[in-house]
């Protein structure tokens, strides 16, 4: 339940916005391009398209524009926008093993066949400033571009690697993957109402949208001790992914249209053993995340959170309502930003209450010359 709607002075409104540009800009030698912020500011691109449900950097970069670098409000322009589209298509099944991969990395093995892929991180770096960077020109741009490339091989292909839990799976360490159901329509949260218990595609897709701080937060309270999961990295990876849809006029099923390619980050965790219920085999379970962009704390913390859900327990992280509907940005920045809306009506009624409660209390210990000490009182919340 978002609220969005206000009504108000129309000139106070008005003039509110123009001082929102003249902030914006009062002390900008250029307004900001929107070609650089997608080109130079990744990190902030991938989160607010991740948290959107929406793959458009370009129209995710203008809404990190508009919304002056907050993502929460970034995120709330992108979905607005999106309600508008019509759903014309359903993609056809993508494969993460396909993936032209930038970055592969596994914590719980070391040889993992392919090899590590350390890719483009901040993982190993000194956390110090690169007070370098306040007076970056162009001629600094170009030599960094021209050096890193001199020693960068292109051979104009990005590699691909066989997942790791496939590996393990043929060693019988984790669950045989189950026969694919027949193709159908999936369920679409931004189509249809959740209700729980709600499916598991369902669930990964609204973990997958998830607010990045709100899983990593859960899922740090489930690591900590308020939950069971606490896995390990069978594998992270990052890379390109081709979408292509059902071509409309075909005769042939296998036929489709390539429309382009999506950045994902992918992660398998391992967690806890369990018991095979086919074969009554000890092995692995697994934890999935996949979202948009390079997010991988989001990627990790949705796997460690699907893993929760599955698993039954009474922490937080193991009640599938609590976790899929406070996750929810749009939701959850929307009611508590509500608050500064108008109440003047809630508040007069709770301000009339309290004074009537007093009065009559008031009343009661003239009427018995009582005293107020040891008298015990309750907390009464104003909704």
């Amino acid at each position: 339940m978002g609220y969005t709607t206000v009504t108000g002075g129309q000139e106070a409104i008005e003039q509110s916005h123009q001082l929102v540009d003249l902030y914006r800009l009062s002390n900008a030698k250029s307004p900001l391009q929107v070609a650089e912020i997608q080109s130079q500011l990744q990190g902030l691109v991938d989160k607010v398209i991740s948290e959107s449900g929406f793959y458009a950097p370009s129209y995710a970069t203008l809404a990190i524009k508009q919304g002056q670098g907050d993502p929460a409000e970034a995120v709330f322009l992108l979905c607005a926008y999106r309600s508008t589209l019509p759903r014309n298509y359903y993609s056809n099944t993508v494969y993460t093993s396909d993936m032209r991969v930038i970055r592969r990395i596994s914590s719980s093995f070391k040889d993992i066949p392919g090899g590590q892929m350390l890719g483009p991180t901040y993982d190993y770096t000194h956390r110090l400033l690169r007070f370098d960077l306040m007076n970056e020109d162009d001629n600094q741009l170009k030599w960094i571009l021209d050096q890193v490339r001199s020693e960068v091989t292109d051979n104009g292909e990005t590699p691909t690697f066989r997942k790791v839990s496939d590996l393990l799976r043929e060693q019988g360490l984790i669950a045989p993957v189950q026969s694919p159901e027949v193709e159908r329509e999936p369920f679409d949260v931004t189509r249809q109402k959740v209700q729980f218990p709600t499916t598991r595609q369902a669930r990964l897709q609204l973990l997958a949208r998830g607010e990045t701080g709100a899983m990593t937060a859960f899922a740090y309270s489930s690591m900590r001790g308020f939950g069971t999961v606490h896995p390990t990295i069978a594998e992270l990876r990052v890379g390109y992914l081709a979408v292509s849809i059902p071509y409309p006029y075909a005769v042939d099923d296998e036929d489709s249209i390539y429309i382009g390619e999506v950045l994902v980050t992918e992660v398998e965790s391992i967690n806890s053993f369990k018991m095979s219920d086919q074969q009554g085999e000890v092995q692995f379970s697994l934890g999935y995340g996949l979202c948009f962009g390079q997010n991988e704390v989001k990627a990790i913390s949705m796997s460690i959170l699907e893993r929760s859900l599955e698993t039954p327990g009474t922490g937080p992280t193991h009640d599938e309502e609590f976790i899929l509907l406070h996750i929810n940005s749009l939701e959850s920045n929307g009611f508590v930003s509500h608050l500064k809306l108008p109440h003047y009506t809630t508040f007069q009624a709770s301000l009339d209450r309290i004074r009537s409660v007093k009065d009559r209390f008031e009343k009661t210990l003239e009427d018995e010359k009582g005293d107020v000490d040891g008298i015990e009182q309750t907390e009464v919340p104003i909704r």
